[in-house]
């Protein structure tokens, strides 16, 4: 929804309240009992009835027109134009001379309600063509600034259309020895055309060709001192200047129509009072503000694409048009005819002059817009379709190793998919889950077990023959039980000294044996200490275990999630753009109204010129329609409240320029 459907939905409030405030009242319907009183009723009974059937007719075209009533507040043209017609204010209905002047003075009331609501509707229409042929036209004034600002794009474009050139240069000849021709056979009196052959004829026709050619070289002698390129440039430049001056012309036409056309009294918009209802019964204003509208929007249409004339011839022409326009402006006296000529020329409206107005929009644009995407890319598709063979022929020869290739991405894709993503997720579950086979483990759970026990043996049956060869006598229970309870506290004393003992006389000891088995203990006392510290970080594993299934899940993911990421912006195209791109475009937006407004030249009053205005409204349409998919459903009721206070031209260029100021402060967090 834009600003224009607030702007007709508003003018429709406004007409209603006008009707409301009507002293004139529906006249009371005819009461036939029968069909044999039907039959013999006076003829003024039945002219009321068939008023009445009149009153009816319009009223439900006055619904069907009414923004209020229906989903769709602008109708389409056709729908529209059909609208008109079914209420046939241009039918002549010979029955007000047995109408009361209640009932006449009532349904004249409904034809002036009818053609302001369809005045309305095809204002709105208007607005919107409008708006929708003038915001592309900045897309090719930036085209074709690209264009001028480098030398490659230059030299490209000349290649692009070097094909159109050639083809006017072709037919200006062929037309030239054409006529040549012609006049020749005219000229020749004395030899009958049919006395030539046909290789006569051709030679004679391609004599006239090269003298074309060689009078139109000496013609374009200056032209020709001048590279293909700088005409191009020229050309680029001529094409840029229209469309800047059809993108003026059609802002001035927008903001004049936004300005002067059905604008009436604010101090209107508010609840009827009786005494209101007795002023605009009086003066009936309006209606000559809608006969005014309608003069407005059909000399818009038929002089907004006369790119020979400046804004200020336009504005200058529109308006003596409106002024010097007869059959409605110039008016004064209140006929019942007047709804038929407005409705008569709201129907031309719709039917000739919007499209003809469309039309001529379209073949200036073909004209002086961008160029077609054929001319664009028809040299990269040629060059393509050159290459074509030698591509195909390297994918030929090549085909089992293509294939080869596509085999492996796919399995690669898939071991990836199921080693990275499916089976880490599978561990995650299982730790969740406490599964057996998802515990973290450097060793197993017997091994230190086994271990521990082994060196307890080790070391009491080292005490007990130590003990035999020193003391003489064997160790107690007591005493193995206190040397097991030391071992398992990790404490080695009675090997150690024996140790100790055969360092002092090592050979001894090696050959006795004891000093050798004091060191495999030893040693094996540090397996021992070393399966504890692997058991302690095997603890530590296994309470950390889901944190490092996530480690494992997160390389996978990260992947999976950058592919899609990718091939969403690769196979959405422009209409999948990111918010922050619409973000981006709303800034570069409010950076031309800025520009607008402080390069503007207020009149007296302080506010805009029709064509700065019209500019606004343009940007004003692009701003609302993006500001709907960044901002949220209340910022965004907030944000059309700035929107139209930026809009509204009586408050004045410096309050318009505070908006704007605001609107960057006030939702810089959804902005930036």
């Amino acid at each position: 929804m834009s600003f224009v459907v607030d702007q007709v939905r508003r003018i429709d409030a406004q007409l209603d309240r006008f009707q409301l405030s009507s002293p004139v009242t529906a006249p009371a319907s005819p009461i036939l009992r029968s069909a044999s009183e039907a039959s013999h009723a006076l003829p003024s009974d039945r002219n009321q009835a068939r008023s009445l059937a009149r009153i009816t007719e319009l009223q439900t075209v006055i619904k069907s027109l009414s923004t209020a009533s229906s989903s769709q507040p602008l109708l389409r043209s056709t729908q529209l134009e059909r609208l008109i017609e079914q209420g046939a204010l241009a039918r002549d209905i010979s029955i007000e001379d047995y109408e009361d002047e209640g009932g006449a003075a009532y349904k004249r009331g409904l034809e002036w309600l009818l053609v302001s609501k369809a005045t309305a509707q095809t204002y709105g229409i208007i607005l919107n063509t409008l708006l929708e042929q003038t915001i592309p036209l900045s897309d090719d004034i930036w085209y074709w600034d690209e264009v001028l600002g480098s030398y490659v794009y230059s030299g490209l474009y000349t290649i692009q259309t070097s094909p159109l050139r050639f083809w006017n240069w072709s037919k200006d000849v062929y037309g030239d020895a054409r006529s040549r021709l012609d006049s020749l056979r005219i000229n020749s009196l004395e030899e009958r055309p049919d006395s030539k052959s046909l290789s006569d004829r051709w030679r004679q026709f391609y004599g006239l060709v090269k003298d074309s050619i060689r009078d139109r070289s000496i013609a374009d002698m200056r032209l020709n001192a001048m590279s293909p390129l700088t005409l191009s440039r020229a050309e680029v430049r001529h094409k840029q200047k229209h469309l800047k001056r059809l993108r003026e012309l059609s802002a001035s036409g927008l903001g004049v129509l936004m300005d002067e056309a059905l604008t009436f009294d604010p101090e209107e918009e508010d609840s009827v009072t009786p005494k209101d209802r007795s002023d605009i019964s009086d003066k009936e204003e309006w209606k000559n503000i809608v006969a005014k509208s309608v003069a407005l929007m059909e000399t818009v249409l038929r002089n907004v694409t006369a790119l020979e004339t400046g804004v200020s011839e336009f504005e200058d022409t529109v308006f003596t048009n409106v002024e010097e326009d007869p059959e409605i402006v110039h008016s004064e006296e209140e006929t019942s005819s007047r709804p038929a000529i407005l409705a008569t020329k709201l129907q031309q409206i719709l039917a000739v002059h919007l499209p003809s107005h469309v039309s001529a929009t379209k073949n200036l644009l073909k004209q002086y817009g961008r160029p077609s995407i054929l001319t664009r890319y028809w040299f990269p598709a040629t060059i393509l379709l050159l290459s074509s063979s030698t591509v195909l022929r390297i994918f030929f020869n090549r085909r089992a190793e293509i294939l080869t290739w596509v085999r492996e991405l796919g399995a690669t894709t898939k071991d990836f998919w199921y080693n990275w993503v499916v089976q880490p997720i599978k561990k995650i579950v299982g730790t969740i889950r406490h599964d057996k086979d998802s515990e973290i483990a450097i060793m197993s759970k017997q091994s230190l077990q086994g271990d521990r026990a082994s060196l307890e043996r080790m070391v009491v049956d080292f005490a007990r023959d130590d003990s035999s060869n020193s003391v003489g006598h064997s160790l107690g229970e007591a005493e193995i039980a206190e040397v097991r309870a030391k071992v398992r506290e990790g404490d080695l004393t009675p090997v150690l000294r024996a140790y100790e003992r055969d360092l002092r006389k090592p050979l001894w000891g090696t050959v006795r044996g004891d000093l050798i088995r004091a060191l495999l203990i030893q040693i094996q006392k540090t397996k021992v200490d070393v399966e504890v510290a692997i058991g302690g970080i095997d603890s530590l594993l296994k309470s950390q275990e889901l944190v490092f299934g996530f480690v494992g899940l997160t390389p996978g993911v990260l992947v999976c999630l950058g592919t899609f990421r990718w091939l969403s912006g690769v196979l959405g195209g422009r209409k999948g753009k990111s918010k922050g791109k619409k973000q981006g475009r709303m800034i570069r937006v409010l950076r031309n109204i800025d520009r607008i407004l402080t390069a503007a030249t207020p009149s007296n009053n302080g506010m805009l010129s029709y064509k700065e205005h019209g500019l606004l409204l343009c940007e004003v349409h692009v701003l609302r329609q993006n500001g709907q998919q960044v901002f949220p459903g209340e910022i965004n009721r907030e944000f059309l409240e700035e929107i139209n206070d930026l809009v509204d031209f009586r408050t004045g260029v410096e309050r318009q320029i505070r908006v704007v100021e605001r609107i960057r402060w006030a939702y810089s967090k959804w902005l930036y």
